[in-house]
């Protein structure tokens, strides 16, 4: 869905609320991270330079990662038959999964050519991503994506001429502004490398998988995989996993 439709001059301007939520996540990420500890392996970065690119980095990450992952896990079979639609990412189409894959990887990559601390950096770019996660699933509400079940009280949403739950508002609230307040409280109390990012993995599992469970439906081209599972589940329990592994791991490091 696009704010406005212009042709000025003969160039097509339309912004989504898709892209303008992306915006909006990307900005207040990068202000919020200009004052973060990272300033203490930055010292002499006065114009912001290293920032800026690890930056970057994580921006292709999410966008690169997102796409991949939403290709490979959500809709092969249709961008096989449709691979001009790849790079066509203002019509949707990006999975969160996939997009943290891209971060990792971003991020690993960054941390071995600048030679800094790869938990260093994980703690405290994820610490911030709710917010670019809650602007995120605003856009999908907006986008009437990723909706619920059948339902037609308070702020439901018409599609299709069908009320659905809006079940984005809810990770909005879960995965954003709560996922925020967690990951802040835990990185204000003392904690060792790494677990501030464990947390993030650990919690938003844990509420992805509440909302796949009570409020979305599973994905039409999907549907439940072994009778009961959303491809939402299936991609967060690794998470959940991996990020209780890792916090309990680097707890017990000196």
């Amino acid at each position: 869905m696009t704010i406005f439709d212009l042709n000025i001059f003969g160039i097509h301007i339309a912004p989504s609320y898709y892209g303008l939520m992306y915006a909006i996540g990307f900005i207040s990420g990068y202000l919020i991270i200009k004052k973060s500890r990272l300033q203490d392996y930055f010292k002499n970065d006065k114009e912001n330079k290293r920032i800026d690119s690890l930056l970057f980095y994580i921006f292709l990450g999410v966008i690169i990662g997102g796409r991949f992952g939403y290709i490979l896990f959500y809709d092969i079979g249709y961008y096989i038959e449709n691979i001009s639609e790849i790079l066509k990412i203002w019509k949707g189409g990006m999975s969160f999964h996939g997009g943290v894959i891209g971060v990792i990887i971003a991020m690993i990559t960054y941390s071995r050519r600048k030679k800094i601390s790869f938990f260093e950096i994980a703690d405290e770019v994820t610490r911030i991503l709710p917010i670019g996660i809650g602007a995120g699933r605003f856009g999908n509400y907006l986008n009437k994506e990723l909706l619920g079940k059948e339902y037609s009280g308070f702020l439901s949403v018409e599609k299709d001429g069908i009320s659905y739950f809006p079940s984005p508002l809810v990770e909005l609230i879960l995965e954003g502004i709560i996922l925020y307040i967690i990951l802040n409280y835990f990185y204000k109390k003392k904690h060792k490398k790494g677990q501030i990012a464990s947390l993030f993995l650990i919690f938003y599992a844990i509420f992805r998988i509440i909302v796949e469970i009570f409020f979305r439906t599973p994905d039409p081209q999907i549907g439940y995989l072994f009778g009961f599972m959303t491809m939402g589940i299936i991609l967060s329990l690794p998470m959940l996993i991996i990020g209780i592994f890792f916090y309990y791991y680097l707890g017990k490091t000196k």
